[in-house]
């Protein structure tokens, strides 16, 4: 599909004026996190790429050195224990995901796209296969993410993210980015391990009535 490749240009394009543009932020949160807590500045994990093959993923770190490795963050028990005080302003904001502009440059990831599962988030992985997810880069920020984001359940992440398989346009990029951005700025769906935060709270209201 031509529009994949144009994509994929521009990726790299936008990614490098980015990382340009946002230097000094990112000194600044560089300085910001080491004074914070001890350990790395970023943050190094395995994650489900374009036909499933692996990379590695780069973040601000935002947990403590001592967090349970390769267990997405709503399985930990009391998952805000782990978080640093820097790590849940990166957290809130989503400036903890910007050196994935780096991983843009390297051709593991796009600009927008479905956000990459873990490596053995198996039932994600298997979701998605149905909606032929896998043949895009996952990207920054995706169709999911401005519909929900931690609050969606697997099941309608996955037809979220298929939608986006389906339509994918210049359009519908810009779309996302935008809503992204309206969305960090009204910290919409941001919960600390909730993935399927908004069907527990469904079934909790059912529970409680």
């Amino acid at each position: 599909m031509f529009y994949i490749k144009f994509k994929r240009f521009y990726d790299t394009v936008i990614a490098f004026i980015g990382l340009v543009i946002l230097s000094p932020l990112f000194f600044l949160l560089v300085v910001l996190i080491k004074i914070d807590s001890k350990g790395p500045i970023l943050f190094r994990q395995k994650r489900i790429g374009r036909h499933k093959k692996h990379f590695y993923i780069l973040k601000f770190r935002t947990m403590k050195i001592d967090t349970p490795k390769d267990t997405p963050t709503h399985m930990l028990e009391n998952p805000k224990q782990w978080i640093t005080k820097m790590g849940k302003f990166l957290r809130k904001t989503s400036l903890d995901e910007l050196p994935q502009i780096i991983n843009i440059l390297k051709g593991d990831m796009s600009i927008i796209g479905p956000r990459p599962a873990l490596w053995n988030q198996f039932d994600l992985v298997e979701e998605r296969d149905k909606y032929d997810v896998h043949d895009l880069y996952p990207g920054l920020t995706g169709y999911a993410q401005i519909h929900g984001r931690d609050e969606l359940p697997i099941i309608e992440k996955a037809k979220l993210d298929g939608y986006y398989v389906d339509n994918i346009n210049l359009w519908l990029d810009i779309r996302v980015f935008f809503g992204t951005i309206i969305s960090i700025f009204k910290s919409d769906g941001v919960v600390e391990g909730g993935t399927g935060e908004l069907e527990k709270k469904q079934i909790d209201l059912k529970e409680n009535k």
